[in-house]
């Protein structure tokens, strides 16, 4: 190998030291308290300058001309390590996560046995995180997601005591373990059908060819069903609520660096699920129900668990549904914004019961539905300019770009209701919060249409798709709309009992799971 290869290969290979030095590190945190924080924080900061190397060098070598695709298109790193724009994203997101976590973790489990224990199984976790979201083959993805459940399975049950820990441990690694046959059994029909597990080789073959054999469509199939049960959609949704039982930080980690590696699988695999309708289409459904179910039951909640609990479960739902629809880059940017809200969401719960609590105390003057029509008023204000802005930029309207914009104005008319109500400074902060969430909704779509073409052009325009999601959205709005206008009426009455119980859901699931396997309680 060439120095001038060699030189190209540098960022793969300091993106393969990630793992290797966390799962080292794992390996030597000692059984003193005192010191077990030490070398978990030196390790997590060591595999965050790493990754942040290795992103950073990859596009200026490549803008240089040293690209490793182009000198050793044939090289076996490919397999190992991708860094393409959204392994990248969640490759830095992972590390920048275990930082965190790690740091929180040392305040949080001060005191507590088993700490060496539990350093060992976050590190050995992230570390299997790392390898899924960089590498280049389905194969070792799968083997990689498959660590990380056994792994966070291990921090799930840190309290080994607890019933309730066990119970919720045990529903996940029941659905896990169908969720895997069914990615084994995917890999398998790509692999004898392309001839190849490489995920780079499957989505150009698929983008190349176009129509999928029915082998593969029966594969993108499996994926999704697999995607489906690790994103805790309905109604395998239930160990996502009971969840909390395990430490704060292993939440966080659960909620903003775990459970969203399904939709992170679809966008990796864009060009191949493009070309498959149907499962596109279970995408859709399923994601669809989950948002919808989730959004108003988490109307109900009063614990402050309990309601991230649900929205985490609506806002994997709505990833989904933009996978489904083909809206990649959307999907992507809601991952990366989801993952930070939840992680600073959990890590300062403290300081979110305090909020809740103090904004509780004073009731602030309720929304009519006069407020509604002002606030869907002014959102046509506030995201018209920037949806405009965006389609002189491209040149086209790009696939699906009118009804996100829908939906985004849609979203903001709750909020703005309210604030009408409470008054002019509200008003003026909620809508300056509007222009900027607006102006880096369309400033992404057109920055993602430009830097990753080869996931763009895979956008679906399935006109049934995007006016059942519509249509859906629409009846959310409206079923909210009632309840926060009339909460004591007729059909708030009525739906309120259904609510609280979360539709009933989760109970029948478990009856049916424990059934067949009962978990093992002492």
């Amino acid at each position: 190998m060439t120095a001038y290869e060699l030189l190209s290969l540098v960022p793969l290979l300091l993106a393969s030291l990630v793992p290797v030095s966390l799962v080292v590190g794992a390996f030597l945190v000692p059984r003193e308290r005192s010191r077990f924080s030490t070398v978990a924080t030196f390790v997590t900061t060591l595999a965050a300058v790493l990754a942040y190397l290795a992103v950073i060098l990859r596009p200026l070598l490549s803008w240089a001309g040293y690209d490793a695709l182009t000198t050793r298109p044939g090289s076996a790193m490919h397999d190992v390590v991708q860094l393409d724009i959204v392994s990248s994203a969640m490759f830095v997101l992972v590390c920048t996560l275990a930082v965190v976590v790690v740091r929180h973790s040392q305040r949080y489990l001060a005191g507590q046995r088993g700490l060496d224990r539990y350093a060992r199984y976050l590190l050995l976790t992230v570390a299997s995180v790392t390898v899924l979201v960089t590498t280049n083959h389905l194969a070792v993805l799968i083997v990689a997601w498959f660590a990380t459940d056994v792994g966070l399975h291990q921090l799930l049950t840190f309290f080994r005591t607890r019933r309730q820990a066990i119970i919720v441990a045990h529903k996940k690694f029941l659905l896990s373990r169908v969720a895997d046959a069914c990615f084994v059994s995917a890999i398998v029909l790509v692999g004898s059908t392309m001839g190849s597990l490489r995920i780079d080789v499957v989505n150009t073959v698929a983008q190349t060819n176009g129509a999928l054999s029915p082998t593969v469509h029966i594969a993108t199939i499996l994926l999704v069903f697999g995607v489906l049960l690790k994103t805790a959609q309905v109604p395998f949704h239930g160990w996502m609520l009971q969840v909390m039982e395990a430490p704060t930080p292993v939440s966080a980690l659960l909620h903003a660096g775990v459970v969203n590696i399904g939709g992170f699988v679809m966008i990796r695999l864009a060009p191949l699920m493009a070309h498959a309708p149907i499962a596109q289409s279970i995408l859709v459904g399923v994601g669809l129900f989950t948002t919808i179910a989730a959004s108003l039951v988490m109307t109900t909640r009063v614990a402050i668990k309990g309601v991230l609990a649900w929205s985490t479960i609506g806002q994997m739902g709505f990833m989904l549904v933009q996978c489904g629809l083909g809206a990649w880059h959307m999907a992507l940017m809601h991952l990366l914004a989801h993952s930070l809200y939840k992680a600073h969401t959990f890590l300062s719960a403290g300081s979110v019961v305090t909020q809740w609590r103090a904004s509780h105390i004073v009731h602030g003057a309720r929304a009519s539905g006069w407020h509604l029509l002002g606030g869907t008023a002014l959102v046509g204000f506030a995201v018209a300019p920037f949806y405009a802005a965006t389609l002189f930029l491209t040149g086209h309207e790009s696939p699906g770009i009118t009804p996100l914009a829908f939906v985004l104005g849609l979203s903001f008319v709750p909020m703005i209701a309210r604030a009408i109500a409470a008054g002019g400074r509200a008003l003026r902060l909620t809508a300056g919060l509007t222009v900027g969430v607006s102006a880096l909704y369309f400033g992404w779509h057109f920055a993602f249409e430009e830097i990753a073409p080869l996931i763009t052009m895979g956008t679906s325009t399935s006109t049934p798709q995007w006016s059942l999601v519509l249509g859906g959205l629409v009846v959310l709005f409206l079923t909210q709309s009632i309840l926060q206008t009339r909460p004591s009426g007729r059909f708030a009455n009525w739906l309120q009992p259904h609510l609280l119980s979360g539709l009933y859901i989760d109970d029948w699931f478990t009856r049916v799971t424990f059934r067949l396997w009962p978990p093992g309680l002492e």
